[in-house]
This record gives structure tokens, C-alpha cells and sequence, in this order.
């Protein structure tokens, strides 16, 4: 063993506690990346695992408001084994309950891939002619057992048992009623589906093993042009789930890093703190001829021992959070994840985790490396300026390694980037602002009452840590006030930000020559009800500017609009929540060649600009039409809202229903729906409040998310400030010692530190409150994609608690100074 090695680890056994907090910094953060990296891996490898038994197959084509024609059925068969599901929502009735369900219908080769079974006691293993299989929710909401009789549409079926598996429910993509199947001879006696009904059909293949499924998609689809088939595969199966794991991941492993840099703030903190308490051994090695290189390797090996024990128990505890989310809340996830253990995540927190160690720690290491011994003789780290150009450059080189590979361990690059940038920016300028801040108070008038004075001084003296101070704390304070605006943001949507203007139904399915027929029916339950409908059907952009979107090698992540089939209407005015933001409406009396109005957000994604063309499949037909105008919508009022909304005429002549909300007291809900389903069984009632409790639930579970984060994170606030005040403990002891020798109390002495830790807390809240601020209205805003509402309330306890925090472990750290004796350190000088 090396002579560095020999002395690293006699010191350790002697003194390693000092770095303890080094330790557990990297304990903190190592803990909660790979963490995070686990279980979002974990869900991900799930997804992919069950990828094939959620679509039904290897390939799925779908159409929407028709049926697949003989020749079309005839190329799928060809392709391989093919089933048909035909989804639609409708109302489900019992007696004078009824509840919003997902119907299916389904041929027998289904499923392909996979197995559905009921629960025990069913009647018969899959619904046949009027049967049907129900979800045990929708049982229970109707009061319906094994055996019993609901209605959809005009036709009653018996319940022959409840569904305990379905293995392409995930794939369905995002539903607001319960399931209920049906075979396809039994969703024909239900006449649910009319001419403009807004339906789904699917037709899943299980392809041999060498064809390529998302060639043979583009192939059929290009086969039958203009007849609005999309292709699905198993690398989109899904794609709404995948997705919300990646962006919370996404989020989640931001955090992650600020969690990690606070904590590196702490481990550079901690190692000042450690050295300076090691300057009697580092002045004996010097006297005795050891050379700086010595020295170095020495510190080195000791943070890299403690460094490890620091970051494998993190990496172990990572590994465990998918087993321990999935015994804890296994049934909330959207996906159960796949327990296994997931590399990449682990040695990706593990290096981050030694980058920030040695980034942090090094300026202190160099300022040890470079005193002289006389100096270090004198028990004390001397100040010798910047560092030299060659710490400069290291220090460089693990910046660079540190944002490489955090950017390219993140789902979203450029977010990842800009993140890390950001972090760096408010480091860089928080430093400037310790520096600035010792600069002016060295030059303000000195307050005439001893303690205010004393306070000032400490803040600006030869050796005040003000600057270290300034960018722990400030970093601690800003994520704080972050989290808190998107924990308040989050927990304002799930308290209702549903408005009170928006509507308490959604009618769907509307026969166009029954409006009068609902319009009494709902007005009659209901005086003085206000009604919105408009025209609806379904279409799917399948060109832009002339281009097919089959052509297109990816879409933008926000291109939504382009994802599948989309509800349309028509309108000669410019419909309520919505503003013309570019180009012009069309006149009222408007009857020429197509125009269409886009959400402005879904044509910046497309690139798409008034005057631009776009072809839309409309029930098989590709009807092309020029972009008038692009318009902001208000999504927040739940009304009647439409990305794409084409101009009356040619669009009219397409078999269509209405589409409507319903705005009435809430007390009139129960008389609503019975007399609508009296009327016109076969219209579906959408309550408002099951999709904001959709929605809720979702927001549920990501507000969770925040608040583990925001826990994992206060942790490692904590740590930053025990860091800082051990830092300046020797500097502490020695003022204390002074003070006490003049005269001073204790209790003065501890009041003129209070003075000083308010001066920082004050000033870091007021900056916290502006990068903390911007970062949480970003996340709201562009990542989370919810309304910005803030409480100041919660904002400002939370930079309460945290400046109390502040004072309190100052205060507890200057206790060990009170009690250093005098003669002690005078002997130590």
C-alpha cells in the first residue's frame, strides 16, 4: 500500500466522521437519482414488455366513424391473424341509475395476444348476441350483479360476469367510463351506431416474425388513400402512458440534479470545514518534507473512501424504490412496474455523483495543496486568492463531463440543458451577489449599537464564508419557493380550477334530427338550462402543405393534433372561448372552397401559418383546405372547444350528430340524465365531474411525486446548511473567543449571529423569490401544462420555515463556540 493510501486511512480511523456530511450528501443525491432513474426504467421496460398484448397484435389499423370494406378486410387477413374491436362510448342503464361506459365489441379471434378473463362465478367464458362482461366498478355504481340486466341504447343485455383481465385496456389509450364488452352481433342490436356516431375501428394483426410493422402499416395505409387508416405498432402502444412517465421522470430526475448540486454546495462546504480542521496534520506532513502531490493524493483517496460509502448505500436504496413503490402504491401507477435491476440509471446517479464530489470539493483541496507550512502552522487556511488556471481547467473538464452526461442521460435534451444551464447561471450569479454583498457592507456605515455592527462585520471580515453562504442557502431557498409554486399550482387544479362557468354535461352522439327532441327533453328537467351544441365528426390530418404525413420520418413531441383521428365541427362564427390570434374569420355567409381555423400551439408545432394547406380525412374522403386563421382557445372553462374548426359548406354534407354541453344547477344533474335517456337512450352523457376526477386522480399522483421530491430535496437543504455552518465553526470559535475576552455574553454573542443570519435569510428570500418563482412558472406552464396559481400563502410559509431553519442550525452550530476555551485557542494561534 502506497504511503498516501497508509496515511488516508489511519486518518480516517482517527477522524473520519468530519466527512460525514459528505457522506450523506452523496448519499441524498445518488439516493434520489437512481431512484428515479429505476422506476421510471422500470415502468418504461413494463410498457415494453406488454407492448404486444396492449395493442392486441403487431399491427393495429385504425379508422374512425366506419367499418373496414371487404377489400380492406381482405388485405389485413392477408397480412396474418386478424381481430376486429369496435369502441365507442355510450350510456349504460339499470333501472333509473345509469353511468358512462367504454363499449367494446369484439369477433371471436380476439384477443390475439393475451387473455381476458372474468372473475369467478361468470355465467359463461366471453358475452355472446346480448351479453355482455362489465367492469366490477360499473357493478357497483349500478347495483348490478352476475346474472342481472343492463341497457345500451334500447337493448337490454344480461350480465354474464365481471372483467378481471383485459389485456389491451391499457392500449386503449385514456377512458372516462367503465368498460363493458360485447361481441360484434350483439353491438349491431344495440343501434348505437348512426350515421355521424363517433366510433373506433380496429383491426389487429399478429405479423410473422421477419415483417416489419410499421412498413407494412405505411404500405396498407398507402394502399387505400384518402380512406383515413392510421397504423398503430407496439412502439406506440401506449403513447399517452409512456408519455406521462417520461415527462414526470423527466421532471422528477431535474430535481434530482438540483437536489445533487444543492448537496454539492454542501459537500464543498463540508470538505473546507474538514480541511480546516486537518491543518495541523497537513503542517507536520509538510515539515517533514511530504510534497503538495502527497498531500493531494492523500485527501483524495480519503474522499473517494467516503465518498463511496456514501454513494452505495445511495445506489442500493435506488435500486430498492421500484419494489418499494410497487408494494406501497402499486395499484395507483398507470403500469406496474417490471421489478428488476436496471444498470444504466445506477452507474449514471453513481457517476454524477462522483462529478459534483470532486467539482465541489476541489477548490478546497487546491487552497490546502497550495498553503505554505508556516502558514498552516498557524491553524488557520489562509485565503490565497483565485485558484490557478490549472484547477481552473479540471474544474472546467468536470463541468463539462457533469452537464454531458446529464444531458444525455435525460429524455428531453434540450429541457435537460437548459435546466443545468439555469442551475449554473443562478450559482454563478448567487456567488456574485456574496460577493457583491461583502463589498458594500466593507463600505456602509457602521451602525452605532455594538450588535448590528458586530453582525455587519461578520458578514464582510477577512475570511466571512458570506460568499458560500449566499449560493447554499440561495440555491436551498429558490428550490424551495419552485417546488412549493408547483405543489400550490398542482393542488389548486385538483381543488376544483374546473370553473364554475363550465358546463355540468356533455352530450355525444346527438342525432342532428333529434336536437329539438333533446333541447325539450333537457329544458324540461331543467327550465332556463343553457345548451351549446355544434356539429361534430371525426377526420386525421393526413398532409401538410402537400406533404403526406405517412412521409414524415418523426413528429414533433407536441404535435398532438397529428396523433390520431381528432373531433371537428364547423362554425360561420368565431365560436365563445376562443380568439383569432392571426389571419381573419370567415365571413358568416362564407360557401366557397374549404378554409380551416387551427389551435394556434398545434400549428406552431407543425410549422404551420395563415395561407398554409393541410388535408383532413373526413369518413374515408381527403378534403384539402387553406388555413384563415389560427386561434387561442381558453381551455380552462371545459366547454365546447375544437383544435380544428372548418368553415360551413362542403363540410355539411358529411353524416354528422351534434355534439353538446349542457349548463344547468348542479341539483338538476339526476333529472337531466334520466329525462335524456327517456328521450334518446342512445345519446351519451359525459358528467363534468368524471372527467375532473380523471384528472384529478392524475394530478393526485404527480403532486405526490412533487412532494417525495420536495422531501428528498429539503433533505439535502439541511445538509447544505449544517455544511455552511461547519464551515465557518473554526472561524466562529476563534470571534467567540475575542468577544468573550472583551467582555461579551453569550447570550450577546449569539444574538449578534442571529442579526447576521436574518440580514442573509431576508436577502435570499426576495432572491429566491424571484428564480424560484420563474422556475416553478415554467415547470406549471410548459412542462406540467396546468394554469399558473400560486399560493402566496404557501410561498411565503415556506421561505418562513426555511429562514427559521436557517437561524435555528446557525444558532445550534454556534453553540460549540460558546463553550471553546480561551486559553485553548489562544494556545492554538
Amino acid at each position: 500500500m502506497s504511503i498516501a493510501a497508509t496515511l488516508a486511512f489511519r486518518d480516517l480511523r482517527r477522524g473520519g466522521r468530519g466527512l460525514m456530511l459528505l457522506a450523506m450528501c452523496l448519499f441524498l443525491g445518488t439516493a434520489a437519482l437512481a431512484g428515479i432513474g429505476s422506476l421510471s426504467a422500470a415502468m418504461l421496460a413494463a410498457l415494453d414488455a406488454q407492448g404486444r398484448s396492449m395493442l392486441g397484435g403487431d399491427l393495429e389499423m385504425v379508422v374512425s366513424q366506419r367499418r373496414a370494406m371487404p377489400e380492406e378486410l381482405a388485405a389485413f387477413a392477408a397480412a396474418g391473424p386478424m381481430a376486429e374491436v369496435v369502441s365507442l362510448r355510450a350510456m349504460a342503464h339499470a333501472g333509473d341509475d345509469s353511468a358512462l361506459v367504454e363499449l367494446r365489441g369484439v369477433d371471436d379471434r380476439w384477443p390475439l395476444v393475451g387473455r381476458m378473463r372474468l372473475a369467478p362465478g361468470a355465467l359463461a367464458p366471453r358475452p355472446h348476441g346480448r351479453q355482455a362482461a362489465i367492469a366490477p366498478a360499473l357493478a357497483e355504481r349500478l347495483g348490478v350483479r352476475v346474472g342481472g340486466t343492463i341497457r345500451l341504447g334500447t337493448t337490454p343485455y344480461r350480465v354474464i360476469g365481471l372483467i378481471a383481465e383485459e389485456p389491451d385496456r391499457l392500449g386503449a389509450g385514456f377512458a372516462l367510463g367503465s368498460p363493458v364488452l360485447v361481441d360484434l352481433r350483439g353491438l349491431d342490436d344495440s343501434a348505437l351506431i348512426q350515421p355521424g356516431s363517433l366510433y373506433r375501428s380496429g383491426y389487429r394483426i399478429v405479423l410473422p416474425a421477419r415483417v416489419d410493422a410499421e412498413s407494412l402499416g405505411k404500405r396498407l395505409a398507402a394502399r387505400f388513400p384518402g380512406a383515413g387508416w392510421t397504423a398503430r405498432t407496439t412502439e406506440n402502444a401506449a403513447r399517452g402512458v409512456r408519455g406521462g412517465i417520461a415527462t414526470l421522470g423527466q421532471f422528477l430526475l431535474l430535481v434530482g440534479l438540483a437536489a445533487l448540486a444543492i448537496a454539492g454546495v454542501g459537500i464543498g462546504s463540508g470538505v473546507a470545514a474538514y480541511l480546516g480542521a486537518r491543518t495541523r496534520m497537513i503542517a507536520t506532513l509538510k515539515v517533514l518534507g511530504a510534497r503538495s502531490p502527497l498531500i493531494a493524493r492523500l485527501f483524495l483517496i480519503e474522499l473517494g473512501v467516503v465518498g463511496a460509502a456514501g454513494i452505495l448505500p445511495g445506489l442500493a436504496l435506488g435500486a430498492a424504490v421500484p419494489w418499494i413503490v410497487t408494494r406501497a402504491a402499486g395499484a395507483a401507477l398507470p403500469v406496474v412496474p417490471r421489478l428488476a435491476l436496471y444498470p444504466v440509471p445506477l452507474l449514471t446517479a453513481a457517476a454524477l455523483g462522483m462529478l459534483v464530489a470532486l467539482l465541489f470539493a476541489l477548490p478546497a483541496l487546491a487552497q490546502a495543496r497550495r498553503v505554505p507550512a508556516a502558514t498552516l502552522l498557524r491553524d488557520a487556511l489562509a485565503d490565497l486568492g483565485r485558484p490557478s488556471w490549472r484547477v481552473l481547467l479540471a474544474m472546467t473538464g468536470l463541468l463539462a463531463g457533469l452537464v454531458a452526461l446529464a444531458v444525455g442521460s435525460a429524455s428531453d435534451p434540450w429541457l435537460a440543458f437548459g435546466f443545468v444551464a439555469a442551475i449554473a447561471a443562478l450559482v454563478a450569479a448567487l456567488w456574485g451577489v456574496g460577493v457583491l454583498l461583502r463589498r458594500l457592507l466593507a463600505r456602509v456605515p457602521r451602525p452605532r449599537a455594538a450588535l448590528p455592527r458586530l453582525a455587519l462585520a461578520n458578514l464582510h471580515r477577512p475570511g466571512a464564508a458570506t460568499d458560500r453562504l449566499v449560493v447554499a442557502l440561495g440555491l436551498g431557498f429558490s428550490l424551495f419557493v419552485a417546488l412549493a409554486v408547483i405543489d400550490s399550482s398542482l393542488s389548486a387544479e385538483l381543488a376544483g380550477q374546473a370553473p364554475a362557468r363550465a358546463p355540468r354535461f356533455f352530450a355525444a352522439d346527438v342525432p342532428a334530427e333529434d336536437a329539438d327532441t333533446f333541447q325539450a327533453a333537457v329544458r324540461g328537467a331543467a327550465p332556463g338550462a343553457r345548451i351549446e351544441a355544434v356539429p361534430s365528426l371525426r377526420g386525421a390530418i393526413v398532409a401538410i402543405k402537400g406533404v403526406p404525413v405517412t412521409q414524415r420520418r418523426t413528429l414533433p413531441a407536441d404535435a398532438w393534433v397529428l396523433r390520431g383521428d381528432r373531433t371537428l365541427t364547423w362554425s360561420a362564427t368565431l365560436p365563445p372561448r376562443n380568439r383569432v390570434v392571426a389571419g381573419r374569420w370567415w365571413p358568416a355567409d362564407y360557401r366557397g372552397p374549404p378554409l380551416v381555423s387551427i389551435e394556434d400551439r398545434a400549428a406552431t408545432a407543425l410549422g404551420l401559418k395563415v395561407g398554409d394547406t393541410i388535408t383532413i380525412s373526413v369518413l374515408g374522403v381527403d378534403v384539402p383546405a387553406r388555413i384563415a386563421a389560427l386561434r387561442r382557445i381558453d381551455w380552462q372553462g371545459l366547454g365546447l372547444n375544437f383544435a380544428i374548426v372548418f368553415s360551413p359548406g362542403y363540410i355539411e354534407e358529411a353524416p354528422h350528430s351534434l355534439l353538446a354541453s349542457i349548463y344547468a344547477p348542479p341539483a338538476r344533474d339526476a333529472g337531466i340524465a334520466r329525462a335524456v335517456a327517456r328521450a334518446l337512450p342512445s345519446v351519451t352523457l359525459i358528467r363534468t365531474g368524471d372527467v375532473i376526477g380523471q384528472v384529478s386522480a392524475l394530478l393526485g399522483q404527480i403532486a405526490t411525486a412533487v412532494r417525495v421530491a420536495a422531501g428528498a430535496t429539503l433533505l439535502a437543504g439541511l445538509a447544505v446548511l449544517i455544511g455552511a455552518v461547519a464551515a465557518s465553526g473554526r472561524a466562529r470559535r476563534y470571534d467567540a473567543v475575542v468577544l468573550k475576552l472583551l467582555g461579551a455574553s453569550a447570550r450577546q454573542v449569539l444574538a449578534a449571529q442571529a442579526i447576521e443570519y436574518a440580514l442573509l435569510a431576508a436577502l435570499l428570500s426576495l432572491i429566491a423569490l424571484l428564480a424560484g418563482g420563474a422556475a416553478g412558472w415554467y415547470v406549471v406552464t410548459h412542462v406540467f401544462d396546468i394554469g399558473w396559481a400560486p399560493d402566496p400563502g404557501r410561498v411565503a410559509a415556506t421561505l418562513a420555515l426555511a429562514s427559521g431553519a436557517t437561524l435555528g442550525i446557525g444558532l445550534l452550530g454556534s453553540v460549540p463556540a460558546l463553550r471553546a476555551r480561551p486559553a485553548q485557542m489562544l494556545r492554538s494561534l
